[in-house]
């Protein structure tokens, strides 16, 4: 699978949480998914990860949500290099689970499902991983 420029799409980045990572929703992405809905989330490292000499700035995950049974399934990842390039995504191997309050899986479900509704915090993946720093320096 080919690796693409993340800079070059349109991105509604959502802050939806900070912790060992920086998380954040594309509203962008949102699409009806059967019962369900599909969307993206990004998360960003504190600092650059470098792995056999390549930095990394973080990864996209692809998420199905079944907002009625309140349930939700990381469908892959795809790795984000510090010079904004990403993938290839790989697919993970989880099932779909309930959704716990408080976790990464519930606030990105409040954004896809629409409880929350939240302007842009960033349209680049650029200032997403700008502003995600800043947050987990606070």
């Amino acid at each position: 699978m080919a690796t693409t420029p993340a800079a070059a799409q349109d991105h509604a980045l959502v802050l939806t949480g900070v912790g060992r990572f920086a998380i954040f929703a594309d509203a962008a992405s949102l699409t009806p998914d059967g019962d369900g809905v599909r969307m993206r989330s990004l998360q960003v490292s504190e600092e650059d990860m470098i792995i056999s000499g390549v930095a990394y700035a973080g990864g996209w995950s692809w998420w199905r949500f079944d907002c009625m049974a309140q349930s939700a399934d990381r469908l892959d990842f795809a790795s984000l290099r510090a010079d904004g390039v990403e993938g290839p995504a790989t697919p993970t191997k989880s099932s779909p689970y309930a959704i716990s309050p408080g976790g990464d899986a519930a606030e990105l479900a409040a954004v896809a499902c629409g409880s929350v509704a939240r302007a842009a915090d960033a349209v680049s993946t650029g200032d997403a991983v700008r502003i995600g720093r800043a947050r987990m320096k606070d």
